[in-house]
């Protein structure tokens, strides 16, 4: 503990001495780092071999990274960096609170034993703390790059959500660039979504006390064939709810699900085997699923809707309720469920993440989907455990646990305890354990 150390941490142990105590534990850490220093026009500190800033232009780089947050009374900082970006902040008159937001514990602790912080540290207007604390993103808020690549494993949950929200433009550009081409597909579905019954006659009409099964296609699925066949013989039997590319493994084992969600318009009958459903199952599809599938589904068909740009040609034609969407089936899958009247909500192979080497219940490591070899993030699964997956995943993980956020009456349920750790979601005390 050198003396820029103890001038920066007294700073900070007035101020937030919680903090502070974490902070001195995180210290002795931070040797764990490895150090070197980058030169050019200027120099900088990289770390793990990532560069905090710009080695030519520090200051120039802090003004282009606030310029990505207007000018507001209040605004976040996720990541310390070196002071720079802190600095061109608290410089402007309108600014009453800047909160910073530690992403990583011994990285700061590092840079507290480099460098004088105590002038932003000692701003009244600063709230520091640790991003891990947070549940979600406090906007507006201006994000170090840098800091993203080097989060700890306890800033994971606000790094993934980060990572979300600034891959959202470019999601939407591809989605558009995508489906722009099926967008004639929405006319040649007519004769099905005008004359199919839609999705909110379903809604409320589960019997009280009934329990909805929500069944995904993850890996974890093939753990609970057994389960969902002893649950068929209840007196009062769950509403079982599928996701599409579930329902090979589930009739391989004799389980036949009340409902099949589909949203994706390459969803064929490759995974999607209609013809081997009965008539007593239902359909709940989008207008944009493929006519292969509407045409020989033998049950039922329900057309849904959701909020996104592709079906805005369809609003004045088609009356059908939106269904939650944010990029997976499963969310459709789970708002239907609750817009059904399921006050219980059991969530089967809902992983996100590679939980036993794959990405779906019986179907090979990438015969659907990009292969686990490729996985470029991770997961927590409820046994302390990384479990690799992907950033789409991640998103979709997001997407659920910020709509049971907004259903606090619904008790939700995650089944595995192998996957991603789904925040909201309780572990069944006697069927997961």
């Amino acid at each position: 503990m050198n003396d820029c150390y103890q001038q920066n941490i007294t700073v900070i142990r007035q101020r937030w001495p919680v903090l502070a105590s974490q902070l001195d534990t995180m210290a002795e850490k931070a040797t764990e780092l490895t150090l070197a220093l980058a030169e050019g026009a200027e120099s900088t500190l990289s770390v793990n071999g990532i560069q905090l800033t710009s080695r030519h232009n520090r200051a120039l780089e802090a003004q282009q990274q606030a310029a990505q947050v207007q000018q507001q009374p209040v605004v976040t900082l996720y990541g310390t960096g070196l002071g720079d970006l802190q600095h061109e902040l608290l410089s402007r008159r309108e600014l009453n609170t800047l909160k910073v937001k530690i992403l990583n514990e011994s990285l700061f602790s590092l840079v507290l034993q480099l460098l004088d912080q105590r002038s932003w540290l000692s701003d009244p207007r600063v709230q520091l703390s640790l991003a891990g604390e947070d549940k979600e993103l406090q906007p507006p808020y201006v994000v170090l790059p840098s800091e993203l690549e080097l989060a700890s494993d306890f800033s994971q949950k606000i790094r993934q959500r980060l990572c979300s929200e600034l891959e959202v433009g470019n999601v939407s550009l591809r989605l558009a660039e995508n489906t722009a081409p099926l967008l004639p597909r929405l006319q040649q579905n007519q004769c099905y979504w005008q004359q199919d019954k839609q999705v909110q006659q379903l809604f409320r009409t589960m019997s009280t006390g009934q329990q909805a099964f929500v069944i995904a296609a993850g890996p974890s699925l093939e753990q609970h064939y057994g389960l969902l066949q002893q649950c068929r013989t209840q007196p009062v039997p769950p509403l079982l709810i599928c996701v599409d590319t579930a329902v090979k493994a589930l009739l391989a084992h004799q389980i036949v699900p009340d409902i099949v969600v589909t949203v994706d318009y390459l969803i064929s009958a490759r995974h999607l085997p209609v013809a081997e459903l009965p008539a007593s199952c239902r359909l709940v599809y989008f207008p944009i699923t493929s006519a292969e599938i509407l045409a020989d589904f033998p049950g039922e068909r329900y057309v849904a809707m959701n909020e996104t740009q592709m079906f805005a040609s369809l609003r004045d034609q088609l009356s059908a309720a939106r269904l939650f969407m944010h990029g997976s089936v499963i969310h459709p899958a789970v708002d239907l469920a609750v817009q059904m009247g399921a006050r219980e909500v059991l969530l089967f192979g809902a992983d996100f993440a590679f939980s036993h080497q794959k990405t779906h219940a019986s179907w090979q490591d990438g015969e659907i989907g990009i292969p686990y070899q490729q996985a470029s993030e991770w997961v927590m699964n409820a046994y302390g455990e990384k479990v690799p997956t992907l950033p789409n995943f991640m998103t979709y993980l997001i997407g659920l646990e910020r709509y049971i956020q907004r259903h606090p009456t619904i008790t939700f349920y995650n089944m595995s305890k192998a996957g991603a750790v789904i925040e909201g979601t309780h572990y069944h005390p006697e069927y997961c354990r």
